[in-house]
């Protein structure tokens, strides 16, 4: 007897994933299909290029950074302890991940912007303003993807083995102690999925960041704002840039997938 599962996809199901197959993958073949192939090498040497990418990578890196140090607490505080309104704090934490990335900048304006909530002591104490500067993309990007990584770990930390932490605390280790030399190591595989996706977030992030940051070139201008500048001017130069960051977010979700999601999928 034939079991559910075993052999073809219904013609029903199939046909509207084929049309979802070329409706995501098209966009991008048609990408390399486009792309100046024959002057590819000169206009990635390009000084523009490389200050875009530079700025891209470093601070993606560091917004990622960031977001560890922030967001691993976080997400303990979300999975593990038993403070009231856990479920109201983490729809707040949540919130930028379907916040329009403009709203996001705009907010983070109001606050950290020169006449903002913090921004007006900062600015008045120590004649800093955060906005428009590098610091200002690290900040934006921090907003969008920290809320990635939070929920990668809290998921890591509610699936842990709570007995190892347990154990911990009978052979008389603190609760510092236990999430060093424990908890971390038990979710060390959602905090690197977390951070990936983090850094891969970060990386596109164009909303917040030209709100906040502004667009200029060597200081605020990240990849996506160089491709969006080159869209209007440059086509050729924008196909280039979007090759660049397709390349990028192919090799991170890869790397995702083969030491992450593959152990997941064959468990």
């Amino acid at each position: 007897m034939r079991r559910p599962g075993d052999g073809g996809v219904p013609a029903p199901l199939l046909v509207p994933a084929v049309l979802a197959v070329a409706f995501l993958v098209l966009p991008l073949v048609g990408l390399v299909v486009r792309a100046p192939w024959s002057d590819l090498g000169s206009r990635l040497v390009e000084p523009a290029v490389g200050q875009a990418l530079r700025l891209s990578l470093v601070a993606a890196t560091l917004a990622t950074l960031l977001s560890l140090v922030l967001g691993v607490p976080l997400a303990w505080v979300l999975a593990r302890s038993r403070m009231p309104g856990r479920s109201v704090l983490r729809a707040l934490v949540t919130v930028p991940l379907v916040l329009p990335p403009v709203v996001g900048g705009v907010a983070l304006f109001l606050v950290l912007g020169r006449q903002g909530i913090v921004g007006s002591w900062l600015y008045e104490t120590t004649g800093y303003a955060l906005p428009f500067t590098t610091a200002a993309v690290v900040v934006a990007e921090t907003f969008v993807a920290m809320p990635f990584l939070v929920i990668s770990v809290e998921g890591a930390l509610r699936a842990a083995d709570a007995r190892f932490e347990d154990a911990a605390a009978t052979l008389g280790a603190d609760r510092w102690t236990t999430f060093r030399r424990v908890t971390l190591p038990l979710v060390a595989p959602g905090i690197a999925a977390g951070a990936v996706l983090s850094w891969a977030r970060a990386l596109g992030e164009f909303g917040a960041t030209i709100t906040f940051a502004g667009n200029f070139p060597g200081t605020t201008q990240t990849m996506p704002l160089a491709v969006y500048l080159a869209l209007q001017s440059d086509p050729e130069a924008a196909i280039v840039l979007s090759l660049v960051l397709l390349a990028v977010s192919l090799a991170t979700l890869l790397l995702l997938r083969d030491r992450w999601l593959g152990r997941a999928v064959t468990t």
